[in-house]
C-alpha cells in the first residue's frame, strides 16, 4: 500500500485533507484544512513536508485563501480584489519554510495564472478567478503524481537484485503527492520484482527516516533495516551498501543539491567508499536563479528538538544549540540526479541546462 498524502475534497468552496505525519507511526490521523492559517501551522510544523507536497499544499493553500469574505461588504465580484487576496496569500504562504524551491515554484504558477486570466477575461466574476485558481492547483498536484512515477521508471536500474540500498529522510509517498522520489525508485524496482534490502537512516530533526520511510516501506512490504545516522559510513565499509538515494528540496545550477541535514555527510562517506550516489527529485525541484549551494537559505528548526526527547529533557538547560534542517551536498559528490526527464550523470551546469531545456 502507497499512502495518499493529500486530497482536495470538493469544488472550489472545498478542503484540503492530509495525512498528520506528525503523529506517525504510532497514529494514523487525517487533517481538513479549511483556512489558510491551518495549512500554514501543517507546513510550518512538519504535519505535512517534503519539497514537492509541500508545493501542491501551498497551492491549494491559496484556494483555501481566496475563500474568505472582504469583511463588512461580504464576498465582491472584483477581481483586483480577488488578486490582492491572492497575493497577500502567497506571500504569506512563502514565509513558512525557506529552503525547498517547490513551494514557491508552485506559488508562482498560481499567481500567473490568474494574473493570465484576468488579461483575458477583465469582465469576469470572481468565482471564475477562485475556479482558475483551483484549477491549477489540481494541474499542480496532478503534474506531481505523474513526475513521481516517471521518476521511478527512469531511476529503478539502479536498483539490482540483491543490493543494500541506503536511504536518508524521507522521499516517499509521505513527501509527494504521487508515490515519491527517492522511494518512488525503489517502489517502481520492487514493483519488478526484485529483491534487496534498504537501509534507512533515522534522520533528524524528528527522526523522518525513522518514523515515516521505515513505515511507508514496511507498507510497501519491502525489506527495510532502521540505523542510526552515524552508522552509514560503517555500512558502506563492510561492503553492506551498494548505492545511496536521497530525494532534493532545492537543486542550483550548477548541481548542488539541499537536502535533510546529513546527507552531505553520506555523499562523503559514499565517495571515500566508492558507493554511488543518486538524487531523485523532480524538474520543479531545479532553481536556475541559484549558482551554487552557498546561495541556498538553510533553515533553522526549534532548539527544543534537540534538547528533548519526547517530553524528556536530554541537554543541559542553557546550552546553546545549532539546529539546522539541511545541508548542501556538492555536484563532484553527486553520481547522478533522476528525474522525471531522465538521467542527469555526473551533474554540472551545462548537463543541467540542456537536460531541462530552457532557462527558469
Amino acid at each position: 500500500m502507497i499512502a495518499q498524502t493529500l486530497k482536495w475534497v470538493g469544488g472550489i468552496d472545498g478542503f484540503l485533507e492530509l495525512i498528520d505525519q506528525r503523529r506517525l507511526p504510532g497514529e494514523f490521523v487525517k487533517l481538513q484544512c479549511r483556512n489558510i492559517e491551518q495549512v500554514y501551522e501543517a507546513i510550518k510544523t512538519l504535519a505535512v513536508r517534503g519539497a514537492p507536497a509541500i508545493g501542491v499544499v501551498g497551492a491549494y493553500g491559496v484556494v483555501l485563501g481566496m475563500q474568505a469574505r472582504d469583511e463588512g461588504r461580504g464576498m465582491r465580484d472584483d477581481l483586483e480584489w480577488g488578486l490582492c487576496v491572492l497575493a497577500k496569500s502567497c506571500e504569506y504562504l512563502a514565509s513558512s519554510r525557506p529552503t525547498g524551491s517547490n513551494l514557491f515554484r508552485a506559488l508562482d504558477r498560481v499567481r500567473q495564472s490568474a494574473q493570465g486570466f484576468v488579461s483575458s477575461a477583465p469582465g469576469a466574476k470572481l468565482q471564475a478567478l477562485r475556479e482558475t485558481v483551483l484549477a491549477e492547483a489540481n494541474a499542480i498536484c496532478q503534474e506531481d503524481v505523474d513526475m513521481c512515477r516517471r521518476i521511478g521508471g527512469n531511476g529503478e536500474k539502479f536498483i539490482k537484485q540483491g543490493a543494500g540500498i541506503l536511504t536518508h529522510c524521507n522521499a516517499g509517498a509521505l513527501a509527494t503527492a504521487g508515490q515519491g522520489t527517492a522511494l518512488s525508485v525503489i517502489f517502481e524496482a520492487h514493483k519488478r520484482g526484485r529483491k534487496f534490502k534498504v537501509y534507512v537512516d533515522e534522520t533528524r530533526p524528528l527522526l523522518q527516516g525513522a518514523r515515516l520511510t521505515a513505515w511507508e516501506l514496511e507498507q510497501a512490504d519491502i525489506n527495510v533495516i532502521l540505523i542510526c545516522d552515524n552508522m552509514a559510513g560503517w555500512l558502506m565499509k563492510q561492503g553492506k551498501i551498494d548505492a545511496v538515494i536521497t530525494g532534493a528540496d532545492r537543486i542550483t545550477a550548477n548541481g548542488d543539491a539541499a537536502n535533510k541535514i546529513g546527507t552531505y555527510s553520506l555523499s562523503v562517506l559514499a565517495r571515500n567508499n566508492n558507493v554511488p550516489f543518486y538524487i531523485a527529485a523532480p524538474s520543479s525541484t531545479f532553481d536556475l536563479s541559484i549558482n551554487s549551494g552557498a546561495e541556498i537559505p538553510i533553515e533553522q528548526r526549534p532548539a527544543d528538538e534537540v534538547e528533548f526527547f519526547g517530553d524528556r529533557r536530554v541537554a543541559p538547560e542553557g546550552v546553546d544549540i545549532y539546529n539546522p534542517a539541511f545541508d548542501v551536498t556538492d555536484a563532484e559528490n553527486i553520481t547522478a540526479i533522476i528525474t522525471d526527464r531522465g538521467v542527469i550523470e555526473r551533474p554540472d551546469g551545462e548537463k543541467i541546462a540542456e537536460h531541462l531545456g530552457k532557462q527558469q
